[in-house]
């Protein structure tokens, strides 16, 4: 049935070609976006700056790339801003004059997605996400961010580049567990990670390249932010452990370096996540309050990396609740 939907939907989108125009109908960026490709591969990438969006970074925190197969383009990610996702599309027109025929989401997260309304209004990608995605509006008790009051932050956070035009964009497609993407000589194939950092998590690997888009479940040298109400650290272990057994040649998480060594990228996330819970887990066994553990905890490894001071303390203390909560689950009669 997706089959067949994907096919009425490619017969009923006229693709746009690679245009000429070049001047950005949103606030333009000052810090021109880096673009990089995978050596030897037709694999393209940016790689954000690895703090917290605000003006000092325009917003440009987070990774994104593009793959250029015999048959058109497909983009993972979007970019934190429009102005950012105009600039991605604009080096993707120097690149390839390809249609841009996808754009999939690793997730439904502000600095992965205001990018796509320069993709909605400027091309006639089809936009694929996993179904998880459709919580990411206001008045779903679970969803990761509430979309008005976070459009709303970052409109202060990031004014001129998000502004009162700007909107979300949500996706035509979504699938639930796994979804084959073949197109001309490559074939993609997403896959479900979550609930991980967020509901809706997913990673794209890329054949017969062996190039694995991680998303958020894969932050290397940087705190991962997960101080939201469905993080699950456990979930989020174990799809680190399948991206493992993926084994992919080279790695471009949500957020920090890309990496030919992804069993070192992958285990940077892990032993950080596995840091907290063995920190919090003892607190909780043995009833220290929160304050208490986290002032006693030796934080040297971490407290010099990109994002520490604004993520580290709330996702021990979202860790130590998840854990609360299980033990109080174990303990109940």
């Amino acid at each position: 049935m997706k089959r067949l939907l994907f096919a009425a939907l490619l017969a009923a989108c006229p693709l746009v070609a690679a245009g000429a125009q070049t001047a950005s109908p949103y606030p333009p960026i000052t810090m021109p976006l880096k673009i990089e490709q995978v050596p030897g591969k037709p694999v393209w990438y940016s790689t954000g700056n690895p703090g917290i969006p605000g003006k000092d970074n325009e917003g440009n925190t987070s990774n994104a790339g593009f793959v250029v197969t015999s048959d058109g383009v497909v983009v993972f990610d979007a970019l934190g801003t429009p102005s950012l996702g105009w600039a991605l599309l604009q080096q993707i027109r120097k690149i390839t004059d390809k249609k841009i025929r996808y754009v999939v989401l690793s997730h439904y997260h502000a600095d992965h997605i205001y990018g796509l309304q320069a993709f909605r209004d400027h091309t006639d990608a089809i936009i694929v996400a996993q179904e998880r995605s459709g919580e990411y509006k206001d008045n779903d008790e679970i969803a990761d961010e509430k979309a008005s009051q976070r459009l709303d932050q970052r409109r202060a956070a990031l004014s001129p580049w998000v502004d009162a035009n700007t909107r979300v964009v949500p996706p035509d497609i979504t699938f639930n567990e796994r979804m084959r993407i073949t197109l001309g000589d490559r074939r993609l194939t997403l896959i479900y990670a979550g609930p991980a950092h967020s509901s809706s998590d997913i990673m794209m690997m890329v054949e017969p390249d062996g190039v694995l888009f991680a998303g958020d479940i894969v932050q290397n040298s940087r705190i991962p932010f997960m101080n939201s109400d469905d993080v699950s650290t456990t979930q989020w272990l174990h799809a680190l452990a399948e991206v493992e057994k993926l084994d992919p040649k080279f790695i471009i998480p949500g957020h920090g370096r890309t990496s030919t060594e992804a069993k070192q990228a992958i285990g940077f996330t892990r032993d950080y996540i596995q840091y907290l819970r063995d920190r919090m887990s003892a607190a909780v066994q043995n009833w220290i309050d929160f304050d208490a553990a986290y002032n006693e905890t030796d934080w040297s490894k971490y407290r010099d990396l990109p994002a520490f001071a604004s993520n580290n303390r709330g996702n021990a203390y979202r860790i130590y609740l998840e854990l609360e909560q299980s033990q109080f689950k174990a303990d109940k009669p």
